[in-house]
């Protein structure tokens, strides 16, 4: 069973994988181009999803409290609760202090996926919301290794404000083996994997909003002509 769900999972990720030019944003923090406004933007806008994703895996985690599927959903909230303390020191990088990331007005785009989170926690299937959320990680891990390595080259950030993306970037097989055997728990009916992967695409379409959403505000700012 875990050889079916570790080919399950990395299926899944392929069919998810972004295309290279689907994120708008990201080549202009990789080559430096975007000014440090859009990057305390992402600061304020990651500070309100952190925030409701941790409190939508607990509820994930209560729901399925008796299986294994609930210990993976408390551990994710926990990352997050890691995550939101970095997450302080990029947004200080970018010039913010706490009062200023949360006066910032949520974006609608960039709070899709969150909202979508939400849904899931309260309606979505537990085993097809683990499926779509790991698989939704590798395209996430990647934009954040890619972002760190910006930070340190082009912007000058130091290591502690680039903990938030070093966090997401770096590989981590305990979870992947505990992903693996959460699948291998579960039926993996059809009906499941169909609602897994509806999930995914919905959260990969949502992670690319954010980024994309980001980038429209730039052309907001500087607008053509």
């Amino acid at each position: 069973m875990s050889a079916q769900a570790r080919e399950l999972l990395q299926t899944v990720r392929r069919e998810l994988a972004p295309g290279e030019r689907e994120n708008r944003l990201l080549p202009l923090i990789a080559d430096g181009r975007a000014p440090v406004s859009v990057l305390a933007e992402l600061a304020a806008q990651q500070h309100r999803i952190i925030t409701s994703d941790r409190r939508s895996l607990l509820m994930l985690a209560a729901r399925c409290a008796d299986v294994p599927a609930g210990g993976w959903f408390a551990a994710l909230a926990e990352g997050e609760s890691q995550a939101l303390r970095a997450l302080t020191a990029f947004a200080e990088g970018c010039g913010l202090t706490p009062a200023e990331v949360a006066a910032r007005e949520p974006l609608p785009g960039c709070q899709a996926y969150p909202a979508y989170l939400a849904w899931l926690a309260l309606n979505g299937e537990p085993t097809g919301t683990v499926l779509a959320l790991a698989a939704n990680f590798a395209a996430w891990g990647g934009y954040c290794a890619t972002v760190a390595r910006a930070l340190r080259g082009h912007y000058g950030f130091p290591d502690g404000a680039c903990a938030f993306f070093d966090f997401f970037a770096e590989p981590a097989p305990e979870l992947e083996e505990q992903t693996v055997q959460v699948l291998a728990s579960a039926e993996l009916t059809g009906e499941l994997i169909d609602g897994g992967r509806r999930y995914g695409r919905q959260l990969q379409s949502y992670e690319l909003m954010f980024w994309n959403t980001l980038a429209d505000t730039l052309a907001d700012t500087h607008p053509a002509g």
